[in-house]
């Protein structure tokens, strides 16, 4: 990508300048009509420093100056194809990340739902133990109220007549036979 000047070949350049200068136009002041004609000797002296000095001017100061532009060009080139290659590296990283996320996501779901449902079952087990266990304790109760119950009212039933006569006698003001 080397860049040329397009500038028209020093001979030729030269050519159109003496033309240029040496064709027979009158420059004309404003008011005193003086005709200026170049001089043909400091003419022919700029033209053969134009024509010298262009080829050394491109050698010296426009060939590496152009160089210098094609090399920064072309380091700008790498390093925009070195960072395109850089964000493909990291869009692949950044997928394989949001892979192994979307991965351990779905491992710690599942081990969730496991341990979820084995605290359900533990707890199902414990619940039943416990009601069976509070069952028979109520069953064990319910007996020895019964038990109690059924002696009370043996016991009561035995305190029951001769209490029943005395509250007779009491309201009667006499003994009941």
């Amino acid at each position: 990508m080397r860049r040329q000047p397009t500038a028209l070949p020093a001979p030729l350049l030269g050519l159109v300048a003496a033309a240029a200068l040496l064709s027979p136009q009158l420059a004309a002041a404003s008011e005193e009509g003086l005709e200026i004609y170049p001089d043909p000797t400091r003419l022919l002296v700029l033209l053969v420093l134009f024509v010298t000095l262009v080829p050394v001017l491109n050698r010296l100061l426009f060939k590496p100056l152009l160089g210098v532009l094609d090399a920064r060009a072309e380091r700008i080139e790498g390093a925009r194809a070195h960072a395109a290659e850089l964000a493909q590296q990291a869009a692949a990283l950044l997928a394989r990340h949001d892979e192994a996320v979307r991965q351990a996501r779905e491992t710690a779901h599942g081990e969730q739902v496991r341990l979820v449902e084995e605290a359900r079952h533990a707890h199902q087990a414990t619940v039943g133990a416990a009601r069976s266990a509070a069952e028979r304790e109520v069953g064990g109760a319910r007996g020895e109220i019964s038990r109690a119950a059924a002696s009370a009212r043996g016991a009561l039933g035995a305190e029951a007549e001769p209490l029943a006569r005395e509250i007779t006698a009491r309201l009667l003001g006499r003994s009941a036979a």
